[in-house]
């Protein structure tokens, strides 16, 4: 059986309640205000964790993309200056570190290269994560792996061979992968859920999925093939601006999927078959039994 893996303290994988990460990532759109407010809507459904994203634009925006015009809600701007515009800071960050201890929920972040690894590691989260965009990244998976924290592997856009690869690179004792398709938002026969068992029988470790559709149903569907952690994007309003927003869950929608999650994982109970207590009332008035 898979290992457990505890981040923060929580245990995560089979036998326990799956891990329900809300990925703010970009959608707070540079505004600590609406991070909060996102930070509220998680809390308030159940998640267990919220999480950000972190770049240094220096590092992570190509040459030739940088000085292309953007049109956004605060103006036209370079591509350049609009990822500086919705990149927090450590002020910023300090103020979320601070709000989601008061409002007891872990945060952490996937970090797109070194620095920010060594930024984020001055707030001691819990975990980091590894975009599917980082999976071919050994440098920057060496450098992660080297803080000692849990790591979890997202494995959109990404051969088998691919993720063998990056899960060489990672301590086994605090790796958890999850099963992904990078597309936003993505149409439910490219899901292809089916993938989360495979994963199961091919490594020894939590298994999860980060999904990236429109609608709830699916996401319920990986838990009861076993993703034992799940992350969905969170958004205030899917119209509102930003890349990921269309594949996002309003807040009323992630309480709908947390407390389904809930509702499946006490229904899927343990394999035994069982006549339950309940059952022997209506097994005293009903059952007939017959004499060959």
């Amino acid at each position: 059986m898979p290992r457990t893996i505890a981040i923060g303290g929580r245990p995560v994988g089979e036998g326990h309640p799956a891990y329900v990460i809300a990925e703010i990532g970009l959608n707070h759109n540079g505004d600590v205000k609406i991070a909060k407010q996102l930070i509220d809507a998680a809390a308030l459904a159940g998640c267990d964790a919220v999480k950000f994203q972190k770049r240094t634009p220096e590092l992570c925006v190509p040459p030739e993309q940088r000085d292309i015009l953007r049109e956004t809600p605060w103006g036209v701007m370079t591509y350049m200056e609009y990822r500086y515009r919705v990149e927090f800071g450590e002020d910023q960050f300090a103020e979320i570190d601070r709000y989601c201890k008061d409002k007891g929920i872990a945060w952490f972040a996937s970090c797109w290269d070194e620095p920010s690894v060594d930024f984020i590691e001055r707030f001691d989260p819990p975990c980091y994560k590894m975009a599917s965009a980082s999976l071919t990244d050994d440098a920057l998976f060496k450098h992660t792996v080297a803080t000692g924290k849990p790591i979890i592997l997202s494995t959109g856009m990404s051969t088998m061979e691919e993720i063998e690869h990056a899960v060489s690179l990672c301590n086994p004792e605090k790796l958890i992968i999850l099963h992904a398709t990078s597309t936003y938002p993505c149409k439910p026969e490219e899901l292809n859920l089916r993938v989360i068992p495979v994963l199961k029988a091919k490594f020894d470790c939590p298994i999860g999925y980060s999904g990236h559709e429109v609608g709830l149903q699916t996401t319920l569907a990986a838990v009861t093939l076993g993703a034992c952690v799940v992350e969905r994007h969170i958004t205030l309003d899917r119209a509102m601006w930003g890349s990921d927003q269309a594949a996002s869950v309003e807040p009323s929608g992630f309480s709908r999927l947390v407390r389904d999650i809930r509702v499946i994982e006490a229904a899927m109970g343990d394999g035994i078959k069982r006549v339950y207590d309940s059952e022997l009332p209506i097994r005293k008035k009903l059952r007939r039994v017959g004499n060959a």
